[in-house]
C-alpha cells in the first residue's frame, strides 16, 4: 500500500464498535467451560483519525497527548493501536486517534474490547484497506490479554457479532439463533469491578480448595448448556431459571458482592424470571430476565428506585 496515501487523506477516518454482555458462563469459560455472550447494541465506542502533524496523539476520556505518555492502564490499546499500524505498514506518527464512549468501563460490558476494535477499524478506515475478521479479533486480542491477562476471546467475538455467540475455549464458535425475544435488563450497580482480579481469585481457589471449586464451575458448565436450550427452545422460564442456579454458584466463587445480590435481590423479587451478574463481578453489572416489555419497564423503575446507577432495557430479537 501507499505510505503517502494512507498519511495524506483530509477526511475523518471512523471506527465504531458496540458493546457485549456474557449472559451465563462468566469464570468457569476460562477453565475450558462454555459460555454464551450476547451483543449489546445500547452501548459502544466510536473511534476517529485526523491526520495531525507530530507524534500520535490520543484524545479519550481518560487520557489526552502524545501516546508514550500515556498511563499503564493502557498499554493494551498502545500496543494494539502500534501493531495495527504495523500491520498496515504505516509510520507511527502524524496521526490523532480520539475516542468517544457510551461505556461504562469496569462494569464487565467488554469496554476495553469494544475500544480496540473500533480503533483497528479506523485506522483500516484511514488507511483505506480491507479489514478481516480473522485480522480484527487478532490485533483486538493484543489488547484483551493486557486487560485480563489470559482473556477467552468471547468479548471480541462477541462485539464484531450480530448474534449470540456459544463459545468454548480452543473449540469452533457457534452463533446461537433466539427461537423467541427476550427481554431484558442491565442494571449497573455505580461501581467498578476488575475481571483479572476477579479471574486471578478464581484461578487461586481452584488451587487451594481443587474438589469444590471445580465443581462449582463443572455446574455452571451444565448450567449454560441448558441456557442453550432455553434460547433455541423459546423457553423463557428455563432460562431464567439458569440465570438463578448460575448466581448461586458465582456467590459460592466468592465474584458476587452486597451490592450486586441487592440489585439482583430486587429484580427477583419485582417478577424477574432470573437475575445473575454478569462479567466479571465484584461490582459492574446485573442482568435480568422479563417477562415482556410492560414488565420490563416495570424492573426498570423499581431498580432505579433501589439505587441502580444506570439502566438499560433491551431486547435480545427471534432469528430464524
Amino acid at each position: 500500500m501507499s505510505v503517502e496515501k494512507a498519511t495524506t487523506s483530509e477526511q475523518t477516518a471512523v471506527g465504531i464498535a458496540h458493546s457485549k454482555l456474557i449472559l451465563i458462563g462468566e469464570h468457569a469459560v476460562v477453565h475450558g467451560q462454555p459460555a454464551i455472550a450476547i451483543p449489546f447494541p445500547l452501548v459502544g465506542i466510536e473511534a476517529l483519525v485526523d491526520n495531525v502533524p507530530g507524534a500520535i496523539k490520543l484524545d479519550s476520556t481518560f487520557f489526552h497527548g502524545p501516546i508514550n505518555m500515556a498511563p499503564d492502564a493502557l498499554d493494551g490499546l498502545i500496543n494494539c493501536i502500534k501493531a495495527t499500524l504495523d500491520h498496515l505498514e504505516i509510520p507511527k506518527r502524524d496521526l490523532l486517534i480520539r475516542i468517544k464512549s457510551s461505556i461504562p468501563p469496569g462494569k464487565g460490558l467488554g469496554s476495553s474490547a469494544s475500544v480496540a476494535i473500533a480503533v483497528i477499524r479506523s485506522l483500516f478506515d484511514h488507511a483505506d484497506e480491507e479489514l478481516s475478521e480473522e485480522t480484527l479479533l487478532m490485533l483486538a486480542n493484543i489488547s484483551e490479554t493486557y486487560a485480563h491477562g489470559a482473556p477467552s476471546g468471547i468479548d471480541t467475538l462477541t462485539i464484531t457479532s450480530e448474534s449470540p455467540v456459544w463459545y468454548e475455549k480452543d473449540l469452533p464458535f457457534y452463533f446461537i439463533k433466539p427461537k423467541s425475544d427476550f427481554h431484558f435488563i442491565v442494571a449497573d450497580s455505580g461501581r467498578k469491578g476488575d475481571t483479572r482480579l476477579a479471574v486471578e481469585s478464581v484461578a487461586g481457589l481452584l488451587k487451594s480448595a481443587p474438589r469444590k471449586i471445580q465443581a462449582s464451575l463443572d455446574r455452571i458448565g451444565e448450567i449454560t448448556h441448558q441456557a442453550r436450550r432455553a434460547l433455541e427452545k423459546a423457553s423463557k422460564q428455563l432460562l431464567g431459571k439458569t440465570l438463578n442456579e448460575a448466581q448461586k454458584e458465582l456467590e459460592a466463587l466468592g465474584v458476587s458482592d452486597a451490592g450486586l445480590n441487592r440489585l439482583i435481590y430486587v429484580a427477583r423479587q419485582e417478577g424477574a424470571l432470573g437475575a445473575k451478574l454478569t462479567g466479571g463481578g465484584n461490582g459492574g453489572c446485573i442482568i435480568a430476565l422479563a417477562r415482556n416489555e410492560a414488565h420490563s419497564r416495570h424492573l426498570c423503575e423499581k431498580l432505579k428506585g433501589f439505587g441502580a446507577h444506570a439502566v438499560w432495557p433491551f431486547v435480545l430479537r427471534k432469528q430464524r
